[in-house]
């Protein structure tokens, strides 16, 4: 009796110890073949291409490892409130606000074509709605000129809730990267 235990014992860890090295050999499979892809988005022609193959390389790269880790080597996770996935990334433009700088040209710019129209009150009028109107193009055309980029990302979290969150830079994620929320903020799993 105590030699079967033995054997089904050492059976099943033989098997655990299988299952470890294919895991081990499937993450350096990924791991392989996303620097693979990273060398062929260097070759991308723009820099928008190059950032959007990285970006779906680190997607498939991210997809290979929840593959390997939902094998029969893992375990199955405990539920986590603060957890989740990206379900989608947006870059938009984010104007600044126009200084007083933009104002002031503006303003001037508007003033001296203004005084180009008309003669005596009407020129004085033209002079003003031009300084005026100058003014308001100045301060928004400004604003244009600095605008930064924002990256917005969602995420559902194991829950059900969908929050979105704001970086000013690319936080180097992808839909279907695994994240755990953290204050105000997320960050890879």
């Amino acid at each position: 009796m105590k030699t079967s235990l033995i054997l089904s014992t050492l059976f099943v860890l033989a098997c655990q110890l299988v299952s470890m090295m294919a895991y081990g050999a499937s993450r350096q499979d990924a791991a392989a073949q996303y620097e693979t892809d990273k060398r062929l988005c260097a070759e991308e022609g723009s820099s928008s291409a190059r950032m959007q193959c990285l970006r779906d390389a680190r997607a498939e790269y991210d997809r290979s490892l929840n593959s390997v880790s939902s094998s029969s080597y893992s375990q199955s996770r405990d539920y986590c409130a603060e957890c989740g996935k990206v379900i989608a990334i947006n870059v938009e433009e984010k104007p600044s606000e126009g200084s007083a700088v933009g104002t002031i040209a503006g303003g001037v710019a508007g003033a001296l074509v203004g005084n180009q129209v008309g003669q005596g009150t009407g020129r004085d009028l033209a002079t003003i709605a031009g300084a005026v109107g100058g003014a308001f193009a100045g301060r928004a055309i400004e604003g244009k000129m600095k605008s930064d980029k924002v990256w917005k990302v969602r995420v559902r979290f194991d829950n059900g809730d969908e929050r979105s969150y704001t970086f000013d830079n690319d936080p180097g994620l992808s839909i279907g990267t695994a994240v755990r929320a953290s204050g105000n903020n997320i960050q890879r799993r």
